[in-house]
């Protein structure tokens, strides 16, 4: 059983994971392996037992907390501002989802396929990760102005990066909306600030 400030904040890690695993594609062409696929596996859990259960072990979060921590943290060296467009990007799409009952029975109807669709292929199959990208491009994306994704163009060009971009924004979304669930709201973003750090650090701790 995870600690209850741990747990408080672990859907607003993976909001930050999905932010840093975009841009990790958008710069460098790849992306830490174990977190994109814990981020994408969590887009299909649609009926946790717990908060943690849609992650799986914290240790798949270790990406988002470690951005949280940097995204807070008082150094200003630590902070990206590109990372902190992402996240507040996905927010803002998740509170625009939110208000759209069509979109979210729309969005349960393409996930179940998705899930069924996992009966037959593996879970690192391309065919997955672009049932996600569509989802994200079709239903999610068009709420909202189009985020811009900075970075290399030579690798944002790939359309292979351009699904795992979108299908990583969707999970990004996913998080933002287990956040709220919890009563996450994003003023705590500013009022919470110290509890937000001390969260991370002891599911970093706890990680390591």
């Amino acid at each position: 059983m995870l600690d209850k400030q741990i747990e408080d904040y672990l859907a607003l890690a993976g909001v930050c994971q999905s932010a840093a695993l975009v841009q990790q594609i958008a710069r460098r062409g790849n992306v830490e392996q174990d977190a994109f696929e814990a981020s994408l596996s969590s887009i299909l859990v649609t009926d946790p037992e717990s908060p943690q259960h849609v992650f799986g072990q914290l240790a798949n979060v270790k990406v988002g907390y470690k951005t949280l921590l940097s995204q807070l943290s008082d150094k200003q060296g630590n902070k990206d501002t590109e990372i902190t467009r992402y996240i507040a990007s996905i927010l803002g799409l998740e509170r625009k989802l939110s208000r759209k009952p069509d979109a979210l029975n729309e969005l349960a109807d393409r996930i179940s396929h998705v899930q069924r669709q996992l009966a037959h292929v593996d879970f690192n199959n391309t065919q997955i990760v672009g049932a996600l990208a569509s989802i994200y491009s079709d239903i999610v994306s068009p709420l909202a102005p189009r985020i811009q994704v900075a970075g290399n163009p030579d690798y944002l060009s790939q359309p292979a990066n351009q699904q795992r971009v979108r299908a990583l924004l969707l999970a990004g979304v996913r998080a933002a909306v287990m956040w709220r669930q919890m009563g996450g709201q994003r003023r705590q973003i500013l009022f919470r600030r110290k509890q937000i750090l001390n969260s991370a650090v002891k599911a970093l701790r706890l990680i390591n």
